[in-house]
Formats: structure tokens, C-alpha cells, sequence
């Protein structure tokens, strides 16, 4: 009965949450409704798009929605990790004279980390967030930190300039739950985003819930019970990806994938959907919930091989041959 009643909240969250964030963000449903799955998931995210879609904005308004920190990292060339997980300094107590090392937390140690341009850093920066984002703890000079609760890192990601930027490297991709393509605003609500910008006047923001509530639906969304066939076909699905895999990989995977998804993806094929399943009022996951968080999880774990580049193959189209398919 508790679940039950905690279930009606987090819809009724949910509606409230989504009506608080349109008083900013104008469209960009599919987009909202990813980052609030992954959310009640503990899922971090990367987000795709050029410059000037509100990704930035997005981010921090969810933040002052829910009530939690929010701190954000632009990443540069020249970001040390000690930039983002913080340094010991050397301390001289007034008192009594002696010397002693403190430590200085940095901007990670916040509820939503905000990494603009992550991949505008070198490497090492970026293995920074690796140990925070797995196991929600911070070293630093021999002495580790726990995280307070809860802990997302959102990044995000320009897919046009290349120049001065450095990949992800797989492991850390592997980290983020989705990866979300915010698209380019339709003429109407580009209307409304010139409209609104231009006017002068700020949305007053209505906090809707806070650190506990959130952590509380975040625990609910792995109780919602997924019958086999459903669990059977989300790692069919991932195990169509890999063309090494023993079994019934289709020829398409053959030719144009390298390498496929790993075990991470079946895991979060599930918990979106449950996530998905609990935000539509729903009492248990389905195939289509399945299906609906797909490429949000997919598209980031799945390398094509140098034929598929040549032949201006997408990712997003394997996984659309992939839906087609693997059977239901």
C-alpha cells in the first residue's frame, strides 16, 4: 500500500515538475521526460547539441525544481582534476601555530554536476568524474569522500566542432546511462523562446520536491517487477549488438558493428523502463518501455567498424534495423 501511495506521488511529482520546468524550457518534451527517467534511475546523462538549445538552462532549472545543489564545470584545455574533486592545502592553525593539511572540496560535491563540453578536457580531467560517478566517493591525497545523495553528473556534448577536443574514452562513456540528441526547437516554439527571452520578465520557479523526496522514488523504481519475457528481450537486444556473440547476430551486425554493448546496457535497458513503466502509471514494465528507452541507451555503447563509416552508416540506424529485427 505504501508503494502504492508513493507511486500516485511521484506522478503527481512528475506532472508538477515538468509544468515548473516549462515556465523556462520551451518544448523539448522527449527531452525532459529522458532526463527525468534517468532521474528516478540514478542514471548519468551526456546531451548532445549545438550550442544554444538551453541544455545548460535545462539542467539548472531541474536543480532548483527538486531543491538540490547544483554546481557546474566548464571544462577546458587547462582543468586539472584537482579543479573538479577538490585539493588539500596547507592550513596554519591561529592558535596554536601548527601546520596542518585541510581539505577544499570542489564543485563535484554537489546533487547534479553540470559538465559543459566534457570533452573539451584532456583525459585525465575526465577519469576526474570516472570514481564519482560509479561509486559515488572522491580521493584525494590518500583520503577518499562520500558524495552527498543524491549525485548526477549531466555532461554535455557539441557534435559539430571537433577542433581542440578530446573523445571520450569507452569506459566513461559506458557510465552514462543515456545519451539525449536535443534537437533544434520547432518555428513556433522558437517564436515563444524569442518571445519569452526578450520580454524582461523571469518565471518565478515553485520548488516542488526536495533531496529525500527524490531519493525516495529513486529507491521505488527497482521494485516495479518485470516479467522474463521482457527481461529476455532487453539483453536479446543488447546481445544483437556485439557480431562476436555466439548465436543468431544478424548479418548487418556482422558487417557494419565492431563492437557492441556491453552487460551495463541490459541493466539500464531495464531500470528505464521500469522508471518509464512507474511515470505512465503503469504497475510493471513492458516490451514498448523496452523499445522506448532503446536508443538513449544504445547509441553511446555501439562502435561501427570503418565500412560503415565509409558507407555513411548511423548508429541510429542500426539500432531502427535492430527493432525490426529482434523478435517481440
Amino acid at each position: 500500500m505504501k508503494d502504492l501511495e508513493l507511486m500516485q506521488e511521484l506522478l503527481k511529482a512528475k506532472n508538477e515538475v515538468v509544468h515548473e520546468i516549462h515556465k523556462i524550457i520551451v518544448g523539448q518534451d522527449k527531452v525532459i521526460e529522458d532526463l527525468l527517467i534517468a532521474l528516478f534511475c540514478k542514471g548519468h546523462c551526456l546531451f548532445v547539441g549545438v550550442p544554444g538549445l538551453a541544455k545548460t538552462l535545462l539542467v539548472n532549472t531541474l536543480s532548483q525544481v527538486l531543491s538540490l545543489g547544483f554546481s557546474r564545470i566548464q571544462f577546458t584545455p587547462d582543468l586539472m582534476p584537482s579543479d573538479i574533486t577538490g585539493t588539500d592545502i596547507l592550513h596554519e592553525d591561529p592558535i596554536t601555530g601548527k601546520r596542518l593539511f585541510q581539505f577544499i572540496k570542489g564543485p563535484i560535491f554537489s546533487n547534479i554536476i553540470l559538465a559543459d563540453e566534457i570533452n573539451r578536457t584532456p583525459p585525465k580531467t575526465q577519469a576526474a568524474l570516472l570514481q564519482a560517478m560509479q561509486e559515488k566517493k572522491v580521493t584525494v591525497g590518500g583520503n577518499t569522500y562520500t558524495l552527498e545523495q543524491p549525485f548526477l553528473v549531466f555532461a554535455t556534448q557539441n557534435p559539430i566542432e571537433h577542433e581542440g577536443t578530446y573523445p571520450l574514452p569507452e569506459a566513461q562513456l559506458d557510465r552514462f546511462m543515456f545519451i539525449i540528441n536535443v534537437p533544434y526547437p520547432s518555428k513556433e516554439e522558437e517564436i515563444n523562446i524569442a518571445l519569452s527571452t526578450t520580454s524582461g520578465q523571469l518565471p518565478d520557479l515553485k520548488p516542488i520536491l526536495n533531496a529525500k523526496q527524490v531519493m525516495e522514488f529513486q529507491d521505488l523504481v527497482p521494485q516495479v517487477p518485470v516479467s522474463e519475457h521482457v527481461a529476455k528481450y532487453a539483453v536479446e537486444l543488447v546481445q544483437s549488438t556485439r557480431p562476436h556473440q555466439n548465436g543468431s547476430t544478424p548479418d548487418f551486425v556482422r558487417e557494419w558493428i565492431d563492437w557492441g554493448a556491453g552487460p551495463r546496457a541490459s541493466q539500464y535497458l531495464i531500470l528505464g523502463a521500469k522508471a518509464k513503466a512507474l511515470m505512465d502509471n503503469r504497475f510493471a514494465a513492458t516490451i514498448e518501455d523496452i523499445r522506448a528507452v532503446c536508443r538513449q541507451v544504445l547509441e553511446h555503447r555501439i562502435i561501427l567498424n570503418f565500412k560503415a563509416e565509409a558507407e555513411n552508416i548511423k548508429v541510429t540506424d542500426m539500432i531502427e534495423k535492430l527493432l525490426k529485427t529482434v523478435k517481440t
